[in-house]
């Protein structure tokens, strides 16, 4: 099932470091396929996304996976 989530993108640097997405509903999302054009560190996005079952080393956020997206400028 598909979602949209809309956030800021963080750089975390625990255990090696990892890209994740902080949502404006307060939770965080980790990616399991986070496209080079979002890491960017604080990019403002809108992704559309799905529940991942892959696992993770992290043990941070809820796993996604990301299908769409597009970034929000800042003003």
């Amino acid at each position: 099932m598909k979602f949209k989530i809309q956030g800021k993108v963080i750089y975390e640097n625990l255990s090696g470091g990892f890209w994740g997405i902080k949502g404006t509903d307060g939770k965080e999302y980790l990616p399991v396929n986070m496209p080079e054009q979002l890491k960017v560190e604080g990019a403002n996005v809108e992704i559309t996304a799905e529940e991942s079952d892959q696992e993770s080393i992290f043990m941070w956020g809820q796993a996604i996976k990301i299908v769409a997206f597009h970034t929000i400028p800042k003003f």
